[in-house]
């Protein structure tokens, strides 16, 4: 990979933070890679579900601040829109592999570039494609990509895929990967939607696509079926000795090895009275469908960890709550316990009223009521569920 250290983002990132805050709050999670082998920029989905936004220092040197304020844009509303985290609709058979990546791309752009101002020229010297303008001056304006989808292939059925200024290209990541960069981006742009709200500060976003996004990430979330991913994705493979696997090199020589996937999660739980017997009960009864692939650990706290009440929670028990503390909340004592003890997950029941917490080395998830998830205490980019 070729690069430069002549160019660099950061004015840009801190006009973003000052001028566009909604921005500001997805781009701040998205780590951003000079890269002089791609022409322009480009966002992409690593196959551990992180985004990465690539960038050409050497282009990005010739633009001017208001156009390189609309690419970053431009890449952080793939994001937004979920562009590369959602299913890839079915190529047409009278479609040719390469016509069908040009054609989801330009669907993409289109959908984006109608919401900017400012947009540079290719490297090519063509103008970003915009609904409106030139090949696509039918075209309606702000719609979403599968609307424009279905416009293209019209279009290629009369006359082929259109000539269109492309400000940058993306490949398809793994259907995996696509799962896990769209539930960890959620509650990114979910928390980016309410700080926004409260201080009244949205930059450019336009309302009508707030309120689209508003309408898509505050629908009902099943939170069984997100804890149960969380605990799917904190699994660790280990492998055992067994004389009922085949050992494929020496058969019946020596024993083949057995791979078995557990997860050993701590359950962190609030003792200051906000959770309670009925929440607790809905949550053991996950727990037990879900012990076969996780073991549980409790942790009682509360500015401190009881440890001697700390305990494996069994299949089949459905404790009430025990109050064996009543002082004041403080995340940061289950979060250097749970660090200690190299767990890999952590899950904390709580009411978040309490200061934001140090760093997990663990992924953890955050379990509440729906009163508390609407507007948590502090801001974080985990995940908030709220049992209902």
């Amino acid at each position: 990979m070729k690069t430069t250290n002549k160019y660099s983002l950061s004015k840009h990132l801190f006009q973003l933070l000052l001028e566009e805050p909604f921005f500001a709050s997805i781009s701040r999670v998205v780590p951003k890679i000079a890269d002089s082998n791609i022409p322009t920029a480009q966002v992409r989905i690593e196959e551990d579900g992180n985004y990465i936004m690539s960038y050409n220092p050497e282009w990005f040197s010739t633009l001017s601040d208001a156009e390189t304020l609309s690419v970053l844009k431009h890449e952080l509303y793939h994001i937004i829109f979920e562009h590369l985290a959602k299913r890839i609709p079915t190529q047409p058979k009278s479609i040719s592999p390469g016509d069908w990546g040009k054609i989801r791309n330009i669907a993409m752009d289109l959908s984006i570039n109608a919401h900017l101002s400012d947009l540079p020229l290719t490297p090519s010297g063509e103008p970003a494609c915009k609904p409106g303008f030139g090949a696509f001056k039918e075209y309606p304006d702000k719609q979403s990509m599968e609307f424009y989808l279905k416009m293209l292939l019209s279009q290629c059925e009369d006359s082929g895929v259109p000539a269109a200024g492309m400000v940058d290209e993306h490949s398809e990541p793994s259907s995996d990967a696509q799962k896990l960069a769209k539930e960890r981006m959620k509650n990114v742009i979910t928390q980016a939607l309410e700080d926004c709200d409260r201080a009244e500060a949205f930059g450019s976003l336009s309302s009508g696509v707030k309120k689209d996004l508003i309408r898509s990430f505050n629908s009902e979330i099943d939170w069984k079926k997100v804890l149960r991913y969380f605990v799917k994705t904190s699994q660790n493979a280990n492998k055992m000795s067994s004389i009922k696997k085949i050992n494929r090199r020496y058969p019946y020589i020596h024993s083949g090895r057995k791979t078995s996937r557990t997860a050993n999660i701590a359950v962190s739980i609030d003792q200051s009275y906000s959770v309670d017997d009925e929440m607790l009960g809905k949550f053991y009864d996950e727990l037990n469908k879900l012990s076969d692939i996780a073991e549980f650990t409790v942790v009682p706290f509360d500015s401190r960890v009881a440890e001697d009440k700390v305990y494996t929670w069994r299949k089949g028990e459905n404790k009430k709550t025990e109050r064996v503390l009543g002082g004041g909340t403080c995340f940061d004592a289950p979060t250097e316990y749970v660090n200690n003890k190299g767990f890999d997950g952590h899950i904390v029941l709580t009411d978040l009223c309490a200061p934001k917490p140090k760093a997990s080395k663990c992924q953890r998830m955050w379990i509440t009521t729906q009163k508390y998830a609407s507007k948590p205490y502090f801001t974080t980019n985990e995940r908030i569920i709220a049992i209902n």
